[in-house]
């Protein structure tokens, strides 16, 4: 992983460099007139403000380069209708793109690969094998992201290191939507690693639609099952908002309890910073955003760069953030609002 980090810093080094000298693209436009779409899943969601951030940000910083959002509104079928018709236009030199379906996007992105244009997925690969970045459409550009699982996994050992000497050791997991093709990879990690502890038990599993409002009624209603249990693992911050408030509401200590959430939202960044959480899986929208457009710059000019940037080693501190971690980078607030 150090070894893997280091090549990142230098390739990302390279990436600056090539943005800082920008030239001639590969489609023919000039440093004056390059354009950038970015696909949204959806432009209002914060994670999604957050990566689109990063690429204005960059853009701004190199010059010379104008930048679009299209709104997929959580709807796969608006999102392949937006780039086929962004594609169509003629008007975009390079297409960022944060799938909505990565498997039912596949189609246009081929289309744009056909037409020359460089892509960027962001967040997930495009394509239906979740456990990879590296590219599965001939021709796509970079995928510059996370593979759900790895993240996962670590999230479930830190819980078994809580666990490891309590016997037993209950469990709470609360997923986003049972049926997200995401979910089902991080609860299939979760099951693996506790399948290795068996003083773990899986007291609960429960949908929180990475709501606050959503989580709070379900962990109501698991409480009113199984009140005792030693941790809860969530798949969003926004999750373990709700959890907070079931937990105060029902005069229960959050104390003795381990909780692990994920997003590193700046809420969850300040609640493991305070102590009232013991961790946060760590996302970068914003740098997962400057990487792609620089990515994609680096393609416009022909240069060399990475097919892949995981940013589970990528980011700007490690990827499990704790109250350690935080200790040791005071400055680290979280890169999007949840």
């Amino acid at each position: 992983m150090t070894l893997f980090n280091e090549s990142w810093r230098v390739c990302r080094a390279g990436l600056l460099a090539a943005g800082a000298i920008l030239g001639l693209a590969a489609t023919g436009a000039s440093a004056q007139d390059l354009k950038i779409a970015f696909f949204a899943s959806a432009s209002q969601n914060g994670f999604n403000q957050a990566v689109w951030s990063g690429i204005q940000k960059k853009a701004k910083e190199l010059g010379g380069i104008s930048v679009s959002i299209y709104d997929g509104k959580f709807d796969p079928v608006v999102q392949y209708a937006q780039v086929e018709d962004v594609l169509a236009s003629g008007n975009f030199d390079g297409m960022i793109l944060y799938a909505q379906d990565t498997v039912g996007i596949s189609g246009a992105a081929e289309q744009v690969i056909a037409k020359g244009v460089p892509l960027v997925a962001v967040m997930f690969p495009i394509g239906p094998d979740l456990g990879t970045l590296e590219p599965q459409i001939p021709g796509l550009t970079a995928t510059v992201g996370h593979v759900p699982a790895i993240g996962a996994t670590a999230q479930a050992e830190s819980v078994a290191e809580f666990c490891k000497d309590k016997d037993p050791c209950k469990v709470v997991i609360l997923l986003g939507f049972k049926v997200s093709p995401f979910d089902q990879i991080r609860l299939a990690a979760y099951e693996e690693v506790f399948a290795g502890h068996p003083n773990i038990k899986i007291v609960a599993t429960a949908e929180g639609l990475y709501s606050p409002d959503a989580t709070l009624t379900a962990m109501q209603d698991i409480l009113q099952a199984q009140s005792d249990f030693n941790a809860v693992l969530s798949v969003a911050d926004q999750q373990m908002i709700g959890v907070e408030i079931a937990l105060k509401d029902a005069g229960i200590d959050m104390g003795p309890i381990f909780l692990a959430a994920a997003g590193a939202s700046t809420y969850g960044v300040d609640a493991v910073r305070k102590g009232d959480w013991d961790n946060t899986l760590a996302y970068f929208p914003e740098t997962m955003g400057t990487v792609a457009l620089e990515t994609l710059v680096a393609a416009m000019k022909k240069e060399k760069y990475p097919v892949t940037y995981d940013m589970d080693v990528g980011g700007p501190v490690p990827f499990i953030v704790t109250k350690d971690v935080l200790d040791k980078n005071p400055a680290f607030v979280g890169e999007w609002a949840q």
